[in-house]
């Protein structure tokens, strides 16, 4: 009680000094609070996007082993790589279930395409346009359509990304898409053979077997750049893989393109997973490859933000902690003669020491309070302004995907787990969101860092001050 009553009167008595320091401390902790709270916003956002991307894993062609002894200028050497390349050991869907029963493996999805031929309707193709359909390098390429089937709604990437949407969707059509002979067209596809929604359209493979489909959804694709009357999505078909599946099984001559994605539970764990493949049958000269730069590049803006707020908070209670050390360090000089005086009456240096880390310490509880409360309101401003692009980014991504399906997924079920690209992240629009209990313990911390580390001056002077010397001098 001695102690503080005495902090409080030395206080009172030197208040000019006090409110300094004061200020200095209020400075600080409004820099402190402003810089937390922007670290937060940014550690919460990038956690969120972590969460919201899956770790994906495909199956590539692994060129530089394909090619690692081919010359461009034999013939022979040509030949070796093309004979090389057409007898790769494939895979097929049984293959990838096998592969994705695996404890690196948490899920999977995947899309299966065939190449028929139109039966009632014509290839939208011109006569002296490209041939969309025959791409080379499209082990599809000698049919008018590509039929591509997706497993689940997670596996139609081009929708997710914005590279197709949909322009008119049945009702239903998200109940009925997975399971039965259901199509969704290209909106030009559609023009050229006038078709609409619950039309029927026919395709058939090399052996005339005929397979009928109900259109359920119209598509258009993102103006790409090519100088081209159709786009390149114009000839392709998109329904589900058990639909194309069905094909395949009835006829064995009708071969399919299988393009699997691996949901790993660590990039880790994605070298394990893929020698745990070539274990499993896959042919050596495909590789596993992952979308972990693609996610960190996504994260990269949000990443800077958070580490600029790091620093300059590292900063601020640098140079904050010398001021400090040196105000006391002055104010430990103009007080020299007190120290003598109490420590000649019999005040122990102990007792000493702790009423002046006490007149610090509620000065700076004052300070950081008042400057707790200033930061709050500017903080709200300036950590939404700095991060604006991207928690308006994240917060229009799951209104924008569900446009591209059609509009209307909400009420879908499948929707609410598609997490991969979608995150939820809302602005922190009040003082509470801003300043919570986190903010408040680690301002506490830091008020109580500078505490010890300005007291430190006090600490040594009043441990190697002499009561004698100190009168004498003052004589």
């Amino acid at each position: 009680m001695f102690i503080l009553k005495n902090a409080f009167i030395s206080i009172t008595r030197n208040k000019g000094r006090n409110i300094l320091m004061g200020i200095i401390i209020l400075i600080i902790a409004c820099a402190c609070t402003v810089t937390l709270a922007i670290k937060n916003t940014a550690s919460d956002l990038i956690t969120s996007y972590e969460e919201a991307y899956d770790k994906t894993a495909t199956i590539s062609f692994n060129r530089e082993n394909m090619m690692k002894n081919f010359d461009m200028g034999k013939e022979d050497s040509r030949s070796l790589a093309k004979e090389n390349f057409e007898n790769m050991a494939s895979y097929t869907v049984d293959d990838v279930t096998k592969y994705a029963d695996s404890k690196y493996v948490s899920s999977y999805y995947y899309t299966y395409s065939v190449g028929l031929n139109g039966n009632n309707i014509d290839k939208a193709n011109m006569d002296n346009d490209k041939d969309f359909g025959n791409r080379k390098g499209n082990p599809l390429k000698n049919y008018d359509f590509t039929l591509t089937g997706y497993d689940k709604l997670e596996a139609m990437n081009e929708f997710i990304s914005g590279t197709y949407t949909m322009s008119e969707v049945a009702d239903n059509a998200w109940d009925i898409a997975f399971d039965g002979n259901y199509v969704f067209i290209n909106e030009e596809l559609a023009n050229y053979n006038d078709l609409s929604l619950t039309d029927k359209i026919k395709l058939e493979d090399d052996d005339d077997n005929v397979y009928e489909f109900e259109i359920i959804g119209i598509f258009k694709e993102k103006e790409d750049n090519e100088v081209s009357m159709f786009s390149s999505s114009a000839n392709n078909i998109i329904t589900n893989a058990q639909a194309v599946s069905t094909i395949t099984s009835k006829n064995e001559d009708v071969e399919g393109s299988i393009n699997p994605t691996f949901i790993i539970k660590s990039y880790d764990d994605a070298e394990k997973f893929q020698e745990e493949l070539y274990g499993k049958g896959l042919d050596e000269n495909f590789i596993i490859q992952t979308n972990e730069d693609q996610v960190a590049e996504s994260l990269a803006s949000v990443s800077n933000v958070n580490s600029f707020a790091t620093t300059f908070l590292i900063i601020t209670l640098i140079i904050g902690g010398v001021v400090l050390l040196v105000i006391n360090m002055i104010n430990i000089r103009e007080r020299k003669y007190e120290i003598g005086v109490l420590r000649t009456i019999g005040i122990s240096k102990l007792k000493l020491t702790l009423q002046f880390v006490s007149e610090l310490l509620m000065v700076s509880l004052v300070f950081l309070i008042i400057g707790c409360l200033i930061g709050s309101f500017s903080a709200k401003g300036i950590s939404n302004s700095l991060l604006a692009s991207e928690i308006n980014s994240s917060n229009n991504n799951q209104e924008e995907i569900s446009r591209n399906f059609g509009g209307n997924m909400d009420k879908n079920p499948n929707f609410g787990h598609m997490k991969r690209g979608i995150p939820v992240v809302q602005a922190y629009d009040s003082i509470d969101a801003v300043v919570d209990m986190k903010v408040l313990l680690e301002m506490f911390g830091i008020g109580i860092s500078l505490v010890l580390v300005s007291s430190v001056s006090s600490m040594i002077s009043i441990q190697r001050f002499s009561p004698l010397t100190i009168l004498k001098e003052r004589s």
